[in-house]
């Protein structure tokens, strides 16, 4: 109805595909989900109705994670990308969720800092809207204004929005808002509107 494709792949990592498929990506993340989600653009470009110089991304917390991972590895793919709450530092992710994926930082400082978003925010080329809820107790707000201090430090221009009421969802009337914004930033830079 807007002029997009929307495509989703459970890469490996998500669940419902047996054990083996879901804790691979244990002490690693980043990897193999990345990987997956190529082989997802790879199969996009293959299509004849798919424009190819025009991929965007979109994703929240964990598909934050994957969105950043995946322009700051393969930059010169995408278009444009999106993200909100993203975790760009598992050290400073709720232990609930990153010590299950990746066990404590002293037993694991290499998958740690090969999941590090932050030194490689260097190569983000594409335009980037990053959200985030400042009340965010699951992926706290340290986290996106150390990926905004070092995105000054590397001189990489990126949008960034504060939804100062909400917690690690925006919900209500501010949803309305947020897709919206969306909406915006994707249609300029994937539509030129």
């Amino acid at each position: 109805e807007q002029g997009y494709v929307i495509f989703t792949l459970d890469n490996r990592g998500t669940m419902n595909r047996g054990a083996d498929f879901e804790k691979c990506i244990h002490r690693n993340v980043g990897v193999l989900e990345v990987d997956d989600q190529m082989c997802g653009v790879k199969y996009l470009k293959s299509l004849p109705f798919v424009d190819s110089t025009r991929i965007g991304l979109d994703g929240w917390s964990y598909g934050g994670f994957m969105v950043l991972s995946l322009i700051t590895k393969n930059p010169e793919v995408f278009k444009d990308a999106s993200c909100g709450g993203p975790v760009v530092n598992w050290a400073w992710y709720e232990v609930m969720y990153g010590e299950r994926y990746m066990d404590m930082p002293q037993e694991n400082p290499e998958g740690y800092a090969n999941a590090n978003i932050i030194p490689k925010i260097k190569n983000v080329k594409c335009p980037l809207l990053v959200m985030h809820g400042a009340q965010d107790h699951t992926v706290v707000w340290q986290q996106t204004l150390e990926l905004l201090r070092q995105a000054v430090t590397d001189n990489v221009e990126l949008e960034y929005f504060v939804y100062t009421a909400y917690d690690h969802n925006v919900i209500g009337p501010e949803r309305v808002h947020l897709w919206n914004k969306l909406l915006r930033f994707h249609n300029q830079n994937l539509k030129g509107e």
